[in-house]
């Protein structure tokens, strides 16, 4: 379990395919202090990490599944690209953001943004499917950082960036146009499929 809140931003610095796509990301994180197996949030998705730098080096590899990548950015990986990146929550842990699991479901499309004072506004839209889980006020991850929800219109929503969030994260390197990881807020899905269940005995 992670909560959103951004405590690395990485580089990609090596990828190759061998069956799954292997990725390597340099970080700040002492790589002593990474386990083998350890779960490491990359732009909102839960990676195993797979090897990891010695003798100082701070890096760590992940394998990452067809089935990520038909559901995420990370197909869109280059050399270079900056990644999120947070560590699994420990027990007693100060839980800041809200809980994320790191499966994504889908990307949001940055529709438009429009600075509000110090802060930016941003526009998504959401995949068909998820924005019945997204309200206003609530949780959502987008590329992994706990955000609010401020209003939502059919499938359009919109959070607000705070100059720290912008330049802590890769917030403030993504455009209009892009698309970005994006997992909704767990207690929803749960509340959605129990209306579910309900409409259907009914």
């Amino acid at each position: 379990m992670f909560t959103g809140i951004i405590t690395d931003v990485g580089r990609v610095a090596e990828l190759s395919h061998a069956g799954d796509l292997r990725a390597r990301l340099e970080t700040a994180y002492a790589p002593q202090g990474i386990d083998l197996g350890a779960s490491i949030c990359c732009d909102g998705v839960c990676l195993t990490v797979v090897d990891r730098g010695t003798n100082g080096a701070h890096w760590f590899d992940v394998d990452i599944s067809a089935e990520t990548l038909s559901k995420s950015t990370l197909g869109r990986w280059k050399v270079g690209t900056p990644v999120n990146l947070e560590r699994a929550l420990r027990l007693g842990d100060e839980l800041g953001g809200h809980i994320v699991s790191g499966h994504v479901d889908g990307t949001a499309l940055v529709a438009a943004q429009e600075d509000v004072g110090d802060s930016t506004c941003m526009t998504f839209v959401a995949p068909d499917g998820l924005a019945k889980f997204i309200a206003p006020k609530g949780s959502v991850a987008l590329a992994g950082t706990s955000l609010t929800v401020n209003e939502v219109e059919g499938a359009q929503f919109t959070v607000n960036l705070i100059p720290h969030t912008k330049t802590q994260t890769t917030w403030g390197q993504i455009a209009t146009g892009d698309h970005v990881n994006l997992e909704v807020d767990t207690l929803a899905r749960y509340v959605a499929r129990l209306d579910q269940m309900r409409d259907a005995g009914a």
